[in-house]
């Protein structure tokens, strides 16, 4: 059973007086005990009910009073006597402080304590709700954009940068796109769309053998016998060669079920089979993948779209105005999506954010327990003593109170337990 509610003084809003309203009430429930029991010590003679009231209330004072001792000792000497073991707290300013900072690094800042923590925090999971929602937050993104801006300006370019575009060229290396070349592939040649492809192949190869004409009569002109040189023979297989790849060309061109275009098609069935079956294909497509990557002009292209990210972060940490919309407000969304859709993604992020957090406490443990201890040791008595009291003594008021109307009632018990008797 709660007691204030009993009484009704649950009603009280502490917020109104705060502690010092509290303690009025406290100290207010004391005074009306010893009231209560000095009417009700007078009127005894009257009629045996008030000596149950004469119970209640002188036990209520007793509990009141032992309760309003022990708190008061807490903070200062009651009633200004230095009585031994009273005015704890401002004595113990010191020690307090140094327990208290002491706590702080074996239960917050222990880098095993860290991780187990962090292992619980789904961090990811939040920054990924936080970007996909650009419209809440206003001030917040606004604040986080400009910390961020000055992450980007502090990190060095070089190692910043370089473990962008490491981690770019990481996921193009880990990409296997062989299966997905090879599904494509298929997907092409079952809905016909591969027959422009092959048309396009046959013009190309019709207008490379014209534009090269002189090449290849040379070539035959060069590979021919002397005899074939002096009776003009050359020349004659030469137009033959040219006739022919030239009919050749005209007819796959002309006729769908041309058996060489049958033969082509059949080269991309195969083609792509190998791609998604075949490990010496993938492997040959992986080579072909990391020399692409490896290409002079691809590195300065990663380079390239790295400080245009650079440029556009620091632009939009400059202007918070565009945190949240336009191009910037944009991508920030999909990131967010991407994140709240790629579970492995956020597994990455959160571990990434556990060890950053573990190093920290690693680094600064002792550091920041040291501020603690000294920033506490640095307050004068009064401060500590009315910061703690602000902090818990309504709480503490609450025990008065609840002292008073416990002692009453084991008063009033003990009267009955006697009557009894």
């Amino acid at each position: 059973m709660n007691l204030l509610a009993v009484t009704g003084l649950d009603r009280f809003n502490p917020a109104q007086g705060g502690v010092r309203g509290m303690r009025v009430v406290a100290t207010g429930l004391l005074l009306v005990m010893a009231v209560t029991y000095l009417t009700a010590r007078a009127l005894e003679q009257q009629h045996p009910a008030f000596g149950f009231v004469r119970a209640f209330a002188e036990a209520a004072m007793v509990g009141g009073l032992a309760d309003w001792f022990a708190v008061t000792a807490l903070f200062r000497h009651p009633l200004g006597l230095p009585i031994p073991h009273t005015a704890i707290i401002p004595r113990n300013k010191d020690r307090i402080g140094g327990t208290l900072a002491q706590f702080l690094r074996d239960n917050f800042l222990t880098p095993s304590v860290v991780a187990r923590r962090m292992h619980r925090l789904d961090i990811a999971a939040a920054a990924g709700r936080w970007l996909a929602t650009p419209q809440e937050n206003t001030l917040l993104r606004a604040g986080a954009g400009r910390f961020l801006g000055n992450v980007v300006e502090a990190l060095a370019d070089e190692r910043l940068g370089g473990m962008i575009k490491g981690a770019i060229v990481g996921r193009l290396r880990a990409l296997d796109i062989s299966p997905l070349l090879g599904q494509a592939l298929a997907a092409a040649i079952n809905e016909n769309r591969h027959i422009p492809l092959l048309d396009g192949v046959i013009r190309w190869a019709g207008l490379t053998l014209a534009a090269n004409e002189a090449l290849i009569r040379e070539m035959v002109h060069h590979r021919a016998g002397s005899i074939l040189r002096w009776t003009g023979l050359d020349e004659k297989l030469a137009n033959a060669i040219l006739e022919g790849l030239a009919k050749m060309l005209s007819e796959m061109a002309e006729d769908p079920d041309h058996p060489l275009r049958a033969k082509a098609e059949e080269g991309l069935h195969s083609l792509a089979h190998d791609l998604v079956h075949d490990e010496a294909t993938q492997a040959k497509v992986a080579r072909f993948r990391d020399m692409i990557i490896a290409n002079p002009a691809i590195v300065a292209w990663i380079d390239r779209m790295w400080q245009s990210v650079r440029e556009n972060i620091l632009t939009a940490a400059r202007n918070p105005d565009i945190m949240g919309s336009g191009r910037l407000g944009e991508a920030l969304r999909q990131i967010g999506e991407t994140i709240l859709g790629d579970a492995q993604l956020r597994k990455t992020i959160n571990r990434f954010a556990r060890r950053s957090a573990v190093g920290a406490a690693a680094s600064y443990g002792d550091g920041i327990v040291k501020l603690v201890s000294e920033t506490i040791r640095g307050w004068d008595a009064d401060t500590v003593t009315n910061r703690l009291e602000s902090a818990v003594g309504r709480d503490l008021q609450y025990i008065r109170i609840n002292g008073t109307l416990v002692g009453g009632l084991v008063g009033l018990g003990l009267h009955l337990f006697s009557k009894f008797l």
